[in-house]
């Protein structure tokens, strides 16, 4: 086998609290905060004199996490324009499976996320949407219906 499971899904970010109330707020819960630096950040990362804080959720069902990573040092080299639209290369979004998508919406609303689109039906089986949330972090929403 080559692989065991997919571990978590890194982003960073340079607001910390405001990402990590995000993404409580659409239901993942914090693991836990640290601060890494040293030799073995640096030879993993590739880059010299690495100084960030770290903070990992986890889903409910703990199978899938987020690393969030703010950098103290290097300084975070800007990827160019926050609010790129759905189709430029990279990665695309991150997509969550939600009991009910209407109340998941409302909810991050309130933490700044904007609709990308519209709440869209894929035939009976579910509804789906876009969301920015922070960062410019496209966050994909699911909705299984019956």
């Amino acid at each position: 086998m080559a692989i065991q499971r997919m571990d978590n899904v890194g982003i960073v970010v340079e607001d910390m609290d405001a990402a990590i109330a995000f993404f409580v707020e659409l239901g993942m819960e914090l693991e836990g905060r640290a601060e890494v630096e040293g030799p073995v950040a640096d030879r993993c990362t590739g880059l010299d004199g690495v100084h960030c804080d770290i903070a990992m959720l986890r889903t409910p069902d703990g199978h899938s996490r987020i690393e969030l990573a703010k950098y103290r040092s290097p300084a975070v080299i800007s990827a160019g324009q926050r609010n790129r639209p759905h189709n430029v290369l990279g990665t695309h979004r991150v997509m969550f499976a939600v009991d009910d998508i209407e109340d998941t919406l409302a909810r991050l609303r309130s933490h700044g996320a904007e609709l990308l689109g519209d709440l869209a039906q894929y035939e009976d089986s579910y509804r789906l949407c876009y969301v920015r949330g922070p960062e410019g972090i496209i966050v994909g929403l699911a909705e299984q219906l019956s």
